[in-house]
């Protein structure tokens, strides 16, 4: 009888087939709800903010703690992911210098599209913030901050994790990730399309460069919040921009 070390069982890493099945379930789970998202343009419109915005944080916090039973029922660290602490405050302020010159060429890309012919959504988007109040604010923050946790974790962290070990090529990884992630946008027109594709590529290479979530957490949190808070908010008080 082999003696008792008196140390845990160490969770054995999960094989390549193991991953594979893992991520075909996940993908299943997502990806007909982000298939859906190329044609129900402007079919929002009659839906509250609260609504909206409860169901999109509600979803998110979903994905995220389903990553995140995955990644700890496999015995791996959440850094595995890309969720570390390590040098807070330097991230954070690489995400944030390198947010500005990519919000400045994804919008000049974005425009270049509209003009080149690439259509626009059919019809106006559902807006989040009608002339609303503190309270929604306060809520699409919030819904800002959920959102751009959740994606980067599922899409750069978890989703290039699998790919990566299923196709055994970092770069098809990275493509298949942001293609995946960018499916959830189609109800914004073909050119917005291209350019969050264009976006969620920097993301990719921020996290592969950096080893770390925070940069790509705090560009994406800085996109939809100029987007979805900053916009509506400069437009309820006419100021200009």
């Amino acid at each position: 009888m082999a003696e008792d070390s008196g140390k845990p069982m160490e969770n054995p890493q999960p094989t390549r087939k193991e991953q594979l099945l893992e991520v075909l379930v996940f993908l299943f789970l997502i990806l007909p709800s982000l298939a859906l998202s190329f044609f129900v343009a402007g079919q929002a419109t009659g839906l509250s903010f609260l609504f909206l915005s409860g169901s999109v944080i509600l979803r998110d916090l979903s994905l995220l703690c389903l990553v995140l039973f995955f990644v700890w029922r496999n015995g791996e660290h959440p850094r595995a992911v890309g969720l570390t602490a390590g040098n807070f405050w330097r991230e954070v302020n690489i995400g944030i210098w390198l947010f500005i010159p990519l919000f400045l060429v994804t919008s000049a890309l974005e425009s270049y599209l509209h003009r080149a012919g690439l259509s626009a959504p059919p019809n106006p988007l559902p807006a989040l913030i009608r002339e609303k109040g503190t309270a929604e604010f306060l809520l699409a923050f919030f819904m800002v901050v959920i959102v751009a946790l959740a994606e980067e974790t599922i899409f750069r962290g978890y989703l290039t994790l699998r790919l990566k070990s299923v196709t055994s090529s970092p770069a098809a990884a990275v493509l298949l990730s942001t293609f995946i992630f960018t499916m959830g946008h189609g109800y914004e027109g073909s050119a917005r399309v291209v350019t969050i594709y264009v976006i969620g590529l920097v993301f990719a290479l921020v996290y592969l460069w950096r080893k770390s979530l925070i940069a790509p957490i705090v560009m994406h949190f800085l996109q939809d919040f100029i987007g979805i808070v900053l916009v509506p908010l400069m437009k309820q008080f006419n100021i200009p921009h």
